[in-house]
């Protein structure tokens, strides 16, 4: 599978576009929807011209590929694309390794959709904080794939 525009769309909303360098919570050099760059480019980047959101769009088409990969290889069920959606957008988030030891990921498997879903995107087991600290918009995000997951 892929994602939709629909799963773009909602990276997008949470991630924001920035024309420029900025850090993101994670202390990492970031640019466009939330793409990472390579810490010896920042020096390189600050002096060249601003990202254009068409160019930003293709880094993020890039960037999800490997969300996609890391569903596409790990999940032994059937999901709906909503599903699938969400979960690309989790993963952006939270990295494609955290997602493949996931306990959420174990509880899919096993065809606990709701237990997995809870595992991905509840306030109490889904990733929502930041240095140990409650991260209002992480939630906001997680509510919103917990609702792409159930269209």
């Amino acid at each position: 599978m892929k994602v939709s525009e629909k799963g773009l769309d909602l990276i997008k909303q949470f991630e924001g576009f920035r024309d420029y360098v900025y850090m993101c919570p994670a202390g990492r050099p970031t640019i466009g929807y939330g793409h990472v760059i390579d810490q010896k480019l920042v020096a390189l980047t600050k002096a060249a011209p601003r990202m254009t959101r068409e160019k930003a769009e293709q880094l993020l088409k890039d960037d999800v590929k490997e969300a996609e990969n890391a569903i596409n290889s790990s999940v032994k069920v059937n999901i709906s694309q909503g599903q699938f959606d969400a979960l690309v957008s989790l993963i952006y988030n939270w990295g494609a390794y955290n997602f493949k030891i996931s306990t959420g990921l174990r509880k899919l498997n096993a065809g606990d959709y709701s237990g997995a879903a809870d595992e991905f995107f509840s306030k109490v087991r889904g990733v929502v904080n930041i240095d140990s600290e409650f991260s209002n918009g992480l939630y906001k995000r997680r509510k919103a794939e917990l609702e792409l997951w159930q269209s």
